[in-house]
């Protein structure tokens, strides 16, 4: 179930998760939990907090949204804005994290699902990189030409809003540190 609240601030997930806004005072569990959840994956660095931190202050999160639980920040997801190609207007979505001792309760699904919903709004697409099983479930797909150098293709992943079909290579901000060609 689902409830709003004021246009885009907090949506009410089940009996007991809030997905909101971030605030200043979510900044430092935000990034413990994006440390700690990300040590889990064999391709982190350390180093995602920074990468949030970066966006942050560049004024570049389009979307900073918590899940809340009893208090608690227990699941987090960030977009920022991203290019394919040519085409600018694409929501970039990453991280997506959530505690680990609160994996397979829903939460990363209801933090992707009010992403989605507010990013349609104003977004030609969403796109990240990422497991293909797990994204597939929201409708992100690979598309043939859709890469970012040093990737898999298949982790490269784009859900067009409309009838556009992405193609080129996915442009992350340089809080990423990708060193991508402009």
């Amino acid at each position: 179930m689902i409830a709003s609240s004021s246009a885009f601030d907090a949506v009410v997930w089940g009996h007991d998760m809030l997905i909101r806004n971030e605030t200043a005072g979510d900044i430092p569990a935000i990034g413990r939990l994006v440390t700690e959840a990300l040590l889990l994956l064999p391709q982190s660095t350390g180093t995602e907090a920074s990468i949030v931190e970066t966006l942050r202050a560049a004024g570049a999160l389009v979307l900073s949204l918590v899940a809340e639980q009893e208090g608690e920040v227990v699941g987090y997801l960030a977009a920022s804005p991203a290019r394919i190609g040519t085409e600018d207007g694409w929501g970039l979505i990453g991280p997506l994290v959530v505690l680990p001792s609160r994996h397979r309760q829903g939460i990363g699904t209801a933090l992707m699902a009010e992403a989605l919903r507010r990013l349609r709004a104003t977004w030609r697409g969403a796109a990240l990189v990422g497991d293909p099983a797990y994204y597939g479930r929201f409708g992100f797909r690979a598309f043939p030409g859709l890469s970012v150098a040093g990737c898999p293709p298949e982790v490269v992943q784009a859900l067009p809003f409309s009838g556009s079909v992405p193609g080129g290579e996915l442009m992350h901000h340089p809080a990423f540190g990708l060193n991508q060609q402009e």
